[in-house]
C-alpha cells in the first residue's frame, strides 16, 4: 500500500472515531470540514434529520477565482463566509467537525474566522 493511501485511510478512521462523540442537532449542527489538494469545504449538518443547513466552500461563486491555492485566506474566507449563511439561518452555536484533520494550518484559519463572525463552538 502506497503513503497516500494509508494517510487517507488513517484519516478516514480518526474520523470516525470523532464522530461517535460528535453528533449534529437542529440547535447546533455539526459543522464538518473537507480539504481537497485544491479547495476546502465546510458544512452545518443537522445529524438528527440528516440535512445540511448551509455549506460553504472555496468555489463558491463568491470566493471562486479569488484564491489559487487552498491556503490560510482562503480558509479564512470560507470560514467568514459559512459563518454569515448560519447568521442568516438563524443559528449561532454550532459543534466543530475538524474531519480527521489536525487542528491547525487551513482548518484552524477557518475556525477562527468562523469564531470571529460570531459563530460559537
Amino acid at each position: 500500500m502506497d503513503r497516500g493511501k494509508a494517510r487517507i485511510q488513517q484519516r478516514e478512521r480518526l474520523h470516525t472515531r470523532v464522530r461517535r462523540k460528535v453528533k449534529g442537532t437542529s440547535d447546533r449542527p455539526r459543522l464538518a470540514v473537507f480539504k481537497s489538494l485544491k479547495h476546502i469545504y465546510v458544512q452545518a449538518i443537522d445529524d438528527a434529520s440528516g440535512k445540511t443547513i448551509a455549506s460553504a466552500s472555496s468555489l463558491d461563486k463568491d470566493l471562486k477565482g479569488r484564491f489559487p491555492s487552498p491556503n490560510q485566506a482562503a480558509a479564512k474566507a470560507v470560514g467568514e463566509l459559512i459563518a454569515e449563511r448560519m447568521k442568516a439561518a438563524g443559528v449561532s452555536s454550532v459543534v466543530f467537525d475538524r474531519g480527521g484533520y489536525p487542528y491547525h494550518g487551513n482548518v484552524k484559519a477557518l475556525a477562527e474566522a468562523a469564531r470571529e463572525k460570531g459563530l460559537q463552538f
